[in-house]
């Protein structure tokens, strides 16, 4: 795929440096960059439109974030899906997420309540009729819909949604499986019923036993591909 990401920043201010980092980093989250292939220099920027050192100050910045590793030759890889960055990103999330859970039970209303009832009930359509892929994208509407719900706390709502992006790299894969979708649907319909408790320490504890079980089909999945 040829693109160009080179010329002037555009109106907020975006670097040609800033958008190739994003850009690849991006990619490297949502799949498009396999575990195990090579990120060439030249080639990146080939593919880019743009010289080389902005792709050489981007896969600096992504090794830094631990997203790429330095190969033994030129170049960098996408390191190997490993069990312990899989536990550590998970229980992190555990944490943000019960916190966040329990700050939207003091503010959700029956209207938005509804709205998250409707985008399960969908979910759920979809897996009886093994439309995984819907599935995936309902669970992630999901759970954008109860971040929104954060907005307005900025710099606790870009923690989030930038953790749910390092996570979603394995939380796809583990979506495949009927099983793994069903527990996703099964955990969101008891987040619906601790938050018509307006329980904010129920909320808390049933959003990190949903993402605990998220991590054990992660971990599951790991294990299956290794």
């Amino acid at each position: 795929m040829n693109m160009s990401l080179a010329g002037k920043p555009g109106k907020n201010g975006v670097s040609v440096r800033e958008k190739t980092y994003e850009y690849l980093k991006s990619n490297i989250l949502s799949g498009r960059f396999v575990p195990g292939e090579r990120l060439a220099e030249e080639h990146l920027a080939e593919e880019l439109g743009v010289s080389r050192t902005p792709v050489r100050e981007a896969l600096h910045k992504l090794e830094q974030d631990g997203l790429i590793e330095p190969l033994e030759s030129r170049g960098f890889c996408i390191p190997r899906n490993s069990a312990e960055e899989i536990e550590d990103l998970f229980e992190i999330r555990t944490v943000l997420e019960g916190y966040t859970l329990k700050l939207i039970c003091e503010r959700i209303t029956d209207q938005q309540i509804a709205q998250l009832e409707e985008i399960v009930e969908k979910a759920d359509g979809a897996l009886r009729r093994k439309r995984i892929d819907e599935v995936f994208q309902f669970n992630t509407q999901f759970h954008d819909t109860l971040h929104s719900l954060v907005a307005d706390k900025r710099r606790f709502h870009s923690l989030i949604v930038n953790m749910r992006k390092y996570v979603l790299r394995y939380r796809k894969d583990t979506l495949q499986y009927l099983g793994a979708a069903k527990r996703a649907i099964d955990g969101h319909r008891q987040i619906l019923l601790a938050l018509k408790l307006r329980d904010p320490e129920l909320c808390e504890r049933v959003m990190r036993a949903h993402i605990r079980q998220s991590k054990e089909d992660a971990l599951q999945t790991n294990r299956e591909a290794n």
